[in-house]
């Protein structure tokens, strides 16, 4: 956004201080950080600024959440728990403990993605030492209850760590009302720079550092800080608190305009997740095109001035689908078929419009070219 562009410029151009200086211009760039602090603070609704930890990425946050409270309290635990939908950033992390001797117990969960929370619950030892549950899953939108997990987690003295990455700057998060001790955001996914990220630590949740050297961030995350990443992180989440009813609202429309739209006009289409309302995220539609494969819906769309993100990826010539699909039940054929499609603030409804006209098109074609659908078209 612009906004956030002007406001980094200066630490581009003029103000080069490093934080931890001394002098005037290190004193400017201290104040600067303290500014955007304040700001992705009041985003979260979080008590202090000092609650906020800076990093380089969503995905760095992550692992300072999950590997920073595995290693502060392996003398108590060894033993956490997680949906088995989490962002790789959190399943790696954990694959990475269990190497070092730490257990986890993965949650399934149901076709909508959806964690029981008595599952939750039932999961817990005596050696568990963290929990972790995502907002809004980033695959397929579907929204998590947090609330009923984190009475859980307080009840056993157990802290919650919450990705907030897909949904922060879209969806109301308050990390106080919510009980949580962790929480990630990327400033990127809501009109923040690339290359910044947040953690969010509840003062009573135990944390060791991962990145050894100076004390930056409370000694929490060695390294200068990027000052112009953190000024425009912190103006994007001034924006998107002021904005989040607008695009929240803005956003869900389209995604229900662009569902009803493309369910009319694509036979055998499944969309994965819940229906658009108040248990999805406004700006996601994964959807399974039965008969094509999501690669080549992704190819003639951008040819058309369409940019979708496929669920599958093409890893040493092997097709693999997303685990989030696999989780959740979807067939092999479906999975491979899966595309998703992300809204934003800027979307308009004539773009909508164009999507649902110019899609059908493209699967058109290429089931022209399926012997799977030829077939299925001779049994009808």
């Amino acid at each position: 956004m612009p906004e956030v562009f002007e406001a980094m410029k200066p630490f581009f151009t003029e103000s080069f201080g490093s934080p931890s200086s001394l002098h005037r211009h290190g004193l400017r760039a201290r104040d600067a950080l303290a500014t955007a602090r304040t700001q992705v603070a009041a985003l979260i609704h979080a008590e202090s600024p000092d609650d906020i930890i800076f990093t380089s990425s969503g995905t760095e946050s992550a692992n300072l959440a999950v590997k920073g409270t595995a290693y502060a309290s392996q003398r108590r635990g060894t033993h956490i728990v997680a949906s088995a939908i989490e962002h790789p950033a959190v399943l790696n992390s954990i694959g990475f403990l269990e190497k070092q001797g730490f257990t986890c117990t993965r949650i399934r969960v149901d076709a909508e993605g959806m964690v029981d929370p008595k599952d939750v619950r039932s999961a817990i030892t005596d050696q568990t030492i963290l929990i972790c549950l995502h907002h809004a899953n980033h695959d397929i939108g579907t929204k998590q209850p947090i609330r009923e997990v984190a009475e859980i987690a307080g009840e056993s003295g157990i802290p919650l760590f919450v990705d907030a990455v897909a949904s922060g700057g879209w969806l109301p998060i308050d990390v106080q009302e919510l009980g949580v001790g962790l929480l990630s955001l990327s400033p990127h996914r809501f009109y923040g720079p690339k290359g910044v990220g947040v953690l969010y630590r509840n003062r009573r949740a135990r944390l060791t550092s991962m990145l050894h050297g100076g004390v930056q961030e409370g000694g929490r995350r060695a390294g200068t800080e990027n000052v112009p990443g953190i000024v425009g992180a912190g103006i994007a989440a001034e924006i998107a608190a002021r904005e989040l009813p607008t695009r929240r609202a803005h956003t869900a429309k389209l995604q229900t305009q662009l569902w009803e739209g493309l369910r009319s006009k694509i036979p055998h289409l499944k969309l994965n997740g819940p229906v658009p309302g108040p248990r999805r995220l406004p700006t996601n539609l994964n959807l399974s095109i039965e008969f094509v494969e999501g690669e080549g819906v992704v190819l003639l769309g951008d040819m058309q001035g369409i940019a979708l993100t496929s669920g599958t990826s093409c890893v040493s010539k092997s097709v693999k689908v997303s685990p989030v699909l696999t989780a959740i039940g979807l067939e092999h054929g479906l999975a491979q078929g899966a595309v998703i499609l992300s809204l934003g603030k800027d979307n308009t409804e004539e773009e909508i419009e164009y999507v649902i006209e110019t899609l059908p098109k493209i699967v058109s074609k290429l089931r022209g070219m399926s012997p799977q659908w030829n077939d299925f078209r001779q049994k009808e």
